[in-house]
C-alpha cells in the first residue's frame, strides 16, 4: 500500500492486513511506515516498512524489489500516494502556473503510472494479481480551486482503463475507487467547520465518508469476491456526485485563496 503512513492508506493497509495478508506499508517518511508497520504486527499481523518516493522510477523498483524479498511475492497492489503537494494550496485556476501543474501531475498522474508499470511487471510475471488505484470524487464533477489535482486524478481514471485492456489477458484486474469528502486530518485542517457543514448538507446521505469505508472497499476489490471486476471506476461519496454541488468558492478554506499564492 502506498502513501500508507497516515489517512486512507493506513486503515487499506491495517484491514487488508486483517483480512490476512502480508502487507507492506510505504510512506516517504521512515517514522511513520514504521509506525504503521507496528501497529499491524501489534494486532497480529505481518508487515514490513519500505520507504520510497513514487516519483522516482529507481525508488519505485527498489521498493517492489524489496516486497518481493520480504514477502515473496506481490498480489496486491494499492497505489494511494496523491494529494496537493506539501506547500501548495488550491489556488484559482487563473493563478496556477507551469511549476504547480507539474508539482501536482507528479504527486498524483506520474505516481500511479510509475507504481502500476512496477507493479503490473511482476503480477503479469507472477500469474495475475490485483491493482487499485485511490483517485478522487473531484472527477465527477466541476471542482473549482482545485483544477489541477481534478485533472490529474482523471487522468488516473482513464489509466485504469487502458490498463485493465492491457492486463486482463495476463490475469490482472484494475480498479479504482473514489472517494468523497473524507473526515481525514488533512481535510480537518484545511475546512472550518462551516464549509465541512456545507459539504454534509450537499451530499444525500448527509454525512462524510470515513477511513474504515474506504478500506472495507478496498479489501472487497482487490479480493477474490471482485474477480469478475476490472477497469472500473467506483465512487465511495456518500451520494454527493448525485446533487452535483459543493461549496464554489474559497469560503471556508484555511488556506489562502486570496492570490497570496499567486507567482
Amino acid at each position: 500500500v502506498t502513501g500508507a503512513g497516515a489517512g486512507i492508506g493506513r486503515e487499506v493497509a491495517l484491514w487488508l492486513a486483517r483480512a490476512g495478508a502480508a502487507v507492506a506499508v510505504n510512506d516517504l517518511r521512515a517514522d511513520r511506515a514504521e509506525a504503521v508497520a507496528a501497529e499491524i504486527d501489534g494486532e497480529g499481523g505481518s508487515a514490513v516498512p519500505v520507504v520510497a518516493d513514487c516519483r522516482d522510477d529507481a525508488a519505485v523498483d527498489a521498493m517492489v524489489a524489496t516486497v518481493l524479498d520480504r514477502l515473496g511475492g506481490l498480489d496486491i497492489a494499492v497505489n494511494n500516494v496523491g494529494m496537493l503537494p506539501p506547500g501548495r494550496s488550491p489556488q484559482p485556476f487563473v493563478q496556477a502556473r507551469g511549476e504547480d501543474w507539474r508539482d501536482i501531475v507528479d504527486q498524483n498522474l506520474v505516481t500511479a503510472a510509475l507504481c502500476g508499470r512496477a507493479e503490473a511487471e511482476v503480477m503479469v510475471e507472477g500469474g495475475g494479481g490485483s491493482i487499485l488505484f485511490v483517485t478522487s470524487g473531484e472527477t465527477t464533477r466541476p471542482a473549482p480551486y482545485n483544477a489541477a489535482y481534478a485533472a490529474a486524478k482523471a487522468a488516473v481514471n482513464h489509466l485504469v482503463t487502458t490498463m485493465a485492456v492491457e492486463l486482463g489477458p495476463a490475469g490482472v484486474r484494475v480498479n479504482a475507487m473514489a472517494p468523497g469528502t473524507t473526515l481525514t486530518e488533512t481535510v480537518a485542517a484545511a475546512f472550518t467547520e462551516e464549509r465541512m457543514a456545507a459539504i454534509v448538507e450537499a451530499t444525500p446521505l448527509r454525512r462524510m465518508v470515513e477511513h474504515d469505508e474506504l478500506a472495507r472497499l478496498a479489501v472487497f476489490l482487490t479480493s477474490d469476491l471482485a474477480r469478475c471486476i476490472t477497469g472500473q471506476f467506483l465512487l465511495a461519496d456518500a451520494g454527493a456526485f448525485l446533487s452535483r454541488t459543493r461549496p464554489a468558492n474559497d469560503e471556508g478554506l484555511t488556506v489562502p485563496l486570496d492570490g497570496s499564492n499567486a507567482r
